[in-house]
């Protein structure tokens, strides 16, 4: 049987665009539902019976905590992951004590949400079958191949699925072994080395912030500056100024 993924959130662009990029890169979703608020979202859980789930915290009709606490007492709760634009820590806590296995901040990349996904996949249900491999020589040089093609150009609109195409594995394999070899997701690694290469252009002070997060991958500067401060606990232009 198939797996089944449900995508709730009330806007439209990112509720459909996350479905169309999941369905580009991955054929290992079999069904990919879509709700546009909690009242939607609960009606497909108990009628379609989705593994997995992105909810977002703030929809009409139910809140997405809403969902979560009718889905669980109908014991129909999927493996649910939060999409939310609130960093309030009672959002989290609430989300977290229903059973959220993730809380994430908007806005969130599309491959991460690819990556999250395929890693909830194979936490229920085991890697893909066919992709397994015994030999831990061959998996230690399926990431280090990983490794060598992100440190190459991790400055271009690199994803998941480009990077296990390039290694002949599934997008789905290749997150489970940057998680079991390196301790980190594929996305938390590739930003790691963005940054690093950031601060090389930050130290050298000719660029501007906007021009370095362009130069090394981002295209967002908000979203840069973020996962700068994540990585590094101070933002790009102290880290400047310190560096000067």
């Amino acid at each position: 049987m198939g797996i089944k993924l449900l995508i709730a959130d009330d806007e439209d662009p990112i509720r459909n665009g996350i479905a169309k990029y999941i369905q580009l890169h991955t054929d290992r979703f079999d069904k990919i539902y879509c709700a546009a608020n909690g009242r939607e979202a609960l009606d497909t859980i108990f009628r379609d019976k989705p593994d997995i789930m992105f909810l977002d915290v703030q929809m009409p009709l139910m809140t997405g905590i809403e969902v979560m606490q009718e889905a669980r007492r109908a014991d129909a709760l999927p493996y649910t992951m939060i999409l939310s634009a609130y960093e309030e820590f009672k959002y989290c806590q609430q989300a977290l004590r229903l059973g959220a296995r993730e809380y994430l901040l908007k806005p969130v990349r599309s491959s991460e949400l690819l990556e999250k996904a395929n890693h909830a996949a194979d936490e229920l249900f085991g890697a893909e079958e066919e992709i397994r491999l015994d030999s831990a020589e061959e998996k230690n040089f399926l990431v280090e191949l990983a490794r060598e093609y992100v440190e190459e150009h991790y400055y271009e609109n690199l994803m998941l699925a480009d990077v296990a195409q390039k290694a002949g594995i599934s997008a789905g394999y290749l997150s489970t072994l940057f998680q079991k070899q390196l301790s980190k997701g594929f996305v938390d690694y590739l930003n790691e080395i963005r940054i690093e290469h950031a601060c090389a252009y930050l130290r050298q002070n000719y660029l501007k912030t906007y021009e370095i997060a362009y130069k090394v991958g981002f295209r967002d500067e908000k979203y840069f500056s973020r996962v700068f401060k994540k990585i590094k606990g101070l933002s790009p232009s102290e880290y400047r100024k310190q560096n000067q």
